[in-house]
């Protein structure tokens, strides 16, 4: 006898919606890994441009700079804002908004030559720093703990393996075709990463209740402007200057207010209360230190390798050249994430911490000893982006332990804006001792080999300072918890073998 047809579902609860139900739950990992790795593809494809930019724009090399600076200012402090209103409003609303700013941004970019836009269109690329963070939470919230610790991994390299791949993409891109073209592509690619987001990452029921903190986010936005502008342009304007010293002084009030505010509040926007407990607090302190110690590496091995081979120790590499010797680092962050959250679930993230600073400092050692070949520059640089894989992993792990539900895309805001500001130290260091180690070179003032090691060395000392913070971190209660209860159990199972 023939069956009659299946009638179309109209419920919601088909077989074919099922599926692709299915699908998006198998694409939320992938989704929001295209996410990372496009927000760190964007903040470095401006930087093959920095020398012509000058030139295409009409404008001064000082004010090329601040399409860098804006982005790290924005970033910085739109990271916690944003998380906040992820944890109260949504998190994929609130990630799908900050991508398609990274997207009009892009945009904006591809269709103008104005400096002045430009820089407008940077800051707003900036909020893309709250990518990463937010899509941590995400994970929380929608993986079961066997696969999140691997897929949290893979979040926190995206930034490492996003650097990796922007540079030489962009300076290829640049050699060949019009500097316009790039923006067109990277914002189809933000297009793409909008959608995937808007449809693949359901949205999370765990939200926390209540008013959004205005003041505490205008007050947290002024201490840091003024706190990041005076690291980042201490160099230019003179570290003594009036402006600095003025920025500095300000960025102590306005923070000290804001702490105070915080700490009234009823609804705060960053809970200093969570954050001052040991748990919170050294691993935001531990960020700062990683993020310090690993931008070095990035920094002075782009530089190095570039020098003219008339200093003694540069090899002379074309941007193209340097960016392609950045990928070994950025695909060992891909292999190493698994690797770094089996670790972490063995021996807990403190320990990965701890593993990945002391990585950090063996790399550096590599570093200073020798580097004037090219494949003892890839292998320190290959060693230190390995350790980072491992530190930058084990943070959000310990932070999403400590900290509730409802609270985790803002307190993991606040731990890569550590990370932020500890970049941004190490950049102003890294550049003040290169500033202070310089020779002649065809008329030019070019870093000096023990001006590049002080660097290295300083960074490998801040990696050392990483490990004791990280050590420091008491250890995971919940975990100790579940081991004394399995123990428990064992105990109880023995002695009714024994009465048996």
């Amino acid at each position: 006898m023939t069956q009659p047809a299946p009638i179309s579902d109209t419920t919601g609860s088909g077989p074919g919606l099922e599926g692709m139900e299915g699908l998006r739950r198998r694409l939320t990992v992938p989704v929001l890994a295209f996410g990372g790795i496009l927000m760190a593809v964007m903040q470095t494809v401006v930087v093959p441009l920095l020398p012509d930019l000058p030139r295409l724009t009409d404008s001064s090399a000082g004010a090329v700079s601040w399409m860098v600076t804006a982005t790290l200012l924005s970033g910085a402090v739109l990271t916690p804002v944003l998380g906040r209103a992820g944890d109260m409003y949504g998190k994929r609303r609130v990630l799908t908004g900050a991508l398609a700013l990274m997207t009009l941004g892009s945009v904006m970019c591809a269709l103008s030559s104005q400096i002045g836009v430009l820089i407008a269109a940077r800051a707003l690329q900036g909020a893309a720093a709250a990518v990463v963070p937010l899509s941590i939470s995400v994970l929380r919230d929608e993986l079961p703990p066997e696969r999140r610790g691997s897929a949290v991994a893979m979040m926190s390299s995206t930034v490492g393996i996003g650097a990796a791949l922007g540079l030489p993409l962009a300076a290829l891109v640049v050699q060949y075709a019009d500097w316009h073209t790039m923006f067109w592509l990277t914002s189809a690619l933000g297009a793409l990463g909008v959608a995937g987001v808007w449809w693949a990452i359901a949205d999370s029921p765990d939200r926390e209740s209540g008013r959004f903190d205005v003041v505490g986010a205008l007050g947290l936005a002024a201490g840091l402007i003024c706190l990041l502008l005076g690291v980042s342009q201490g160099g230019q304007w003179g570290w003594g200057s009036g402006r600095v010293v003025a920025l500095f002084v300000a960025a102590v009030i306005v923070l000290g207010l804001w702490w105070l505010q915080q700490l009234r509040s009823a609804q705060p926007l960053v809970d200093l209360r969570l954050a001052s407990r040991p748990r919170v607090g050294l691993s935001h302190v531990a960020a700062l230190l990683t993020g310090f110690a690993f931008y070095a590496n990035s920094l002075v091995t782009a530089q190095l390798v570039q020098a003219p081979k008339a200093s003694g120790y540069g090899l002379g590499l074309t941007v193209f050249e340097t960016g392609l010797c950045l990928l070994p680092a950025g695909l060992t962050m891909l292999l190493l994430s698994p690797v770094s959250a089996r670790l972490s679930a063995a021996r807990g993230p403190r320990v990965t911490l701890a593993l990945g600073a002391a990585v950090i400092a063996f790399g550096y050692v590599i570093r200073v000893v020798d580097s004037r070949d090219l494949w003892v520059i890839l292998v320190g640089a290959t060693v230190i982006s390995s350790g980072t894989t491992l530190a930058y992993s084990a943070l959000p792990t310990l932070i999403l332990r400590a900290v509730p539900a409802e609270q985790s895309a803002s307190a993991n805001g606040v731990n890569v804006l550590m990370r932020t500001i500890g970049q941004a130290a190490s950049s102003a260091a890294v550049a003040a001792v290169l500033v202070h180690h310089t020779s002649l070179v065809a008329g030019l003032p070019v870093p000096t080999l023990p001006g590049y090691r002080l660097a290295f060395a300083m960074a490998g000392a801040v990696a050392v300072v990483a490990i004791a913070a990280a050590l420091s971190i008491p250890g995971d209660r919940a975990r100790r918890g579940t081991r004394q209860a399995a123990g428990h159990a064992e105990s109880a199972r023995s002695e009714s073998l024994e009465d048996a």
